[in-house]
């Protein structure tokens, strides 16, 4: 801990080695900051970083007697502005010092962040504003019930990744208390961006299999079982993607369309492809083509909401076309003029 207005006198291991006119290995091997009555550091018990206070280590170096930092009778007023370091801040949390990985992205610390000789450090108060304010102190599910989600969904994942990255093994749980959202939120965005990036990982390395390319990532088993089973679908999305490309290119060439806009792909359940095609041209058959990698093209009754759930050749508004699952796209444009 690096206590309140104290920041100033933090000395790294090389500002001790500098001080004594000594390279840092050469600092390092004779290891005087480790003889007896040397100054004990400022970082946690366990720190990889080693912080000091220069006012102790002047006056150990010059033989006076080493002053405390903070005694009991000093005002305890901006005990808020301490300085913690991760171990400290997650003590605080009663959590892992690993999981604070995961916790220091809420925007609250973020914001109060800083960096003294390299490490990054929290205001004590700050981060007990977190803790008392953290979801999970009052419902059981993490979160009061009916409360919405505090992130805009088209951040959801550009603040998720983050988390990702930094801890792979990252549950929903963990994204609930950095985000403050519902859990299922936060179990589709680790499923998306799992997905995505063992996709990409196929990709580049086509002898891996999607499970091999999870485990590569660091993914447990047990956490990438859904991201999985959705990138294979999203490997079959992105192999069809020139294909569809081409038909709404056809679409477009025949007057159906505005612009040659590339057909906007979804992944229903995670396990299948659907594309949909709106034909926003004023000669336009129908208002919309929709893809189904099951079953091949269809027409659809909207524009708005072109893919519905389960739809079948009786329903108003829609027929399948025949040809096959990639009928060539001349020939999807044709079965529209027949």
């Amino acid at each position: 801990m690096i206590c309140a207005d104290r920041r100033h006198l933090v000395r790294t291991l090389a500002d001790l080695a500098a001080q004594q006119g000594l390279e840092l290995q050469s600092y390092l091997n004779a290891a005087p900051h480790k003889k007896a009555g040397h100054p004990a550091p400022v970082s946690s018990k366990g720190a990889r970083s080693l912080l000091y206070d220069g006012e102790q280590v002047d006056a150990y170096l010059t033989g006076r007697p080493v002053p405390p930092i903070r005694s009991e009778d000093d005002d305890q007023e901006h005990e808020d502005d301490d300085l913690l370091d991760r171990r400290e801040a997650a003590a605080v949390l009663g959590v892992a010092p690993r999981s604070w990985t995961t916790y220091k992205h809420h925007p609250l610390l973020t914001e109060h962040m800083v960096t003294v000789g390299g490490v990054e450090h929290w205001p004590r108060g700050i981060v007990h504003r977190y803790r008392d304010a953290r979801p999970g102190r009052t419902a059981a599910t993490g979160r009061p019930t009916g409360s919405g989600d505090q992130v805009p969904r088209e951040q959801l994942l550009p603040r998720t990744a983050p988390l990702l990255d930094a801890d792979p093994t990252i549950t929903a749980a963990d994204v609930v208390a950095a985000l403050d959202v519902s859990r299922n939120t936060a179990q589709s965005a680790l499923v998306r961006l799992r997905a995505d990036r063992i996709a990409d990982l196929v990709g580049a390395r086509a002898e891996l299999s999607p499970d091999e390319a999870a485990a590569a990532l660091g993914y447990p088993p047990a956490l990438a079982r859904r991201a999985t089973a959705r990138a294979a679908t999203v490997l079959r999305a992105r192999a069809a993607a020139p294909y569809l490309s081409d038909v709404a290119a056809a679409a477009h060439r025949a007057g159906w369309t505005a612009t040659g806009t590339v057909p906007d792909v979804q992944l229903p359940g995670d396990d299948r492809v659907v594309a949909a095609l709106v034909l926003d041209g004023d000669q336009a058959p129908v208002p919309a083509l929709v893809w189904d990698e099951r079953y091949g093209w269809r027409t659809a009754a909207s524009r708005r909401h072109p893919i519905t759930r389960d739809a079948v050749p009786s329903s108003e508004g829609m027929r399948y076309l025949a040809g096959g699952i990639t009928p060539p796209p001349n020939d999807v444009v044709a079965a529209l003029t027949a």
